[in-house]
């Protein structure tokens, strides 16, 4: 069997792909080195327009619906703020989000093979060897979907990538929140960075995460300090830690022969302010099929294009992601202070999150008021 393509990787931006070239009737393989279902330490806010991208109902899995943002500093002087949404913010269970679009694909005629390791990859003749502990499987395109940590990339050869790694600690808690439409954010307890409990139908996620270089941090210990807010012992609950590869600057995302392609966070597209991932990696991966689509139909540009593609419709707002992530964790207090408590900044925000709208729409006047609040305060 030689497929069209073989996707390696069963998160979001792996499913995606595969689930929208099975749709186009390709043979598609899917290849994930965990067994699936798996575990992922993720806070689980997943923006509504991805409904728009499917043509399944995303309902079994989403877990809750947030429509209030609920912001503390130092675990003090708190704020709600109401979310002025088309659709509330999903929360889901990642183990349960991912094996769904997986199945979906499947029940496509997409392939699987989890519980299976990528040692090598070479291309020969027309095709990739994709080289497993089980054997040598083939196919015309690659696409590396496997995250942060996966040796993708490097097989491929790709160089060093552009990007920041940031990390999170996060554990599941059985404790129900009082009020399940709220997500919890903490901004003074942490530098560089932000504590979260989002709420599930089960309990909730509770956890720390920094965007920018700061690890000799005890993220342990403040997260557990954290955690007493709502009753939760963190020390005594399994805790998964894991990198978060951040956006920071375009990059080229395909190889120099024109059959594989990056997506995902091995594609570095997480958001550098929120560390939002889980809508971009799908993107990147609907994106990613498209070219992979049109080059068996014979675009010799395709492939190229989805380099091109991504950085205009990710890159672009990436940066000035990058440069809001610069001014607010330099500057952590009077942002929350000063944008955070104004009711239009975070429904700005969570409108960018849900993907209502996008931040290169952000009024340059804006930056400008920004920029001369924080000159004036350094």
């Amino acid at each position: 069997m030689i497929y069209d393509c073989i996707v390696i990787g069963a998160g979001p931006a792996g499913g995606s792909t595969a689930y929208h070239l099975a749709k186009s009737g390709h043979k598609v393989l899917i290849i994930e080195k965990e067994s699936l279902p798996r575990y992922k330490p993720c806070g689980g806010g997943v923006a509504p327009i991805i409904q728009e991208w499917f043509d399944f109902d995303f309902s079994p899995v989403i877990s809750q619906k947030v429509k209030i943002f609920r912001y503390t500093w130092q675990g003090n002087n708190p704020i709600e703020i109401e979310l002025k949404l088309k659709e509330p913010l999903w929360m889901v269970r990642r183990n349960d989000f991912d094996f769904y679009i997986i199945k979906q694909a499947q029940k496509l005629g997409a392939e699987l093979k989890d519980k299976t390791e990528v040692i090598g990859v070479e291309f020969k003749g027309n095709c990739w060897e994709i080289k497993t502990k089980s054997g040598v499987e083939k196919a015309h395109y690659l696409i590396a979907c496997d995250g942060a940590k996966g040796p993708m990339s490097s097989l491929l050869g790709f160089k060093q990538k552009k990007c920041n790694f940031g990390g999170a600690i996060e554990a599941e808690s059985s404790e129900r929140p009082t009020n399940s439409s709220i997500a919890h954010f903490e901004f003074g307890m942490v530098k560089n960075g932000y504590l979260w409990n989002f709420p599930k139908v089960d309990g909730s996620s509770i956890g720390i995460g920094i965007v920018r270089n700061s690890f000799h941090q005890n993220l342990r210990s403040i997260a557990s300090e954290y955690s007493k807010i709502f009753n939760i012992d963190f020390k005594s609950t399994k805790q998964y830690g894991h990198p978060i590869c951040l956006w920071n600057g375009n990059q080229i995302l395909h190889t120099k022969n024109e059959r594989a392609l990056l997506a995902g966070e091995a594609a570095c597209v997480v958001d550098p302010l929120t560390a939002e991932g889980i809508r971009p990696s799908i993107f990147s991966g609907i994106k990613a099929a498209e070219a992979i689509c049109n080059a068996i139909s014979g675009d010799n540009t395709a492939i190229k294009h989805y380099t091109k593609v991504i950085h205009n419709e990710i890159g672009s707002d990436m940066q000035v992601a990058n440069n809001l992530s610069r001014m607010l964790y330099m500057f952590p207090e009077i942002c929350y202070n000063k944008v955070l408590k104004i009711s239009s900044a975070t429904n700005i925000m969570a409108k960018i999150f849900c993907g209502e709208m996008r931040y290169s729409e952000i009024k340059k006047e804006t930056f400008k008021i920004l920029t001369k609040m924080f000159t004036k305060t350094a």
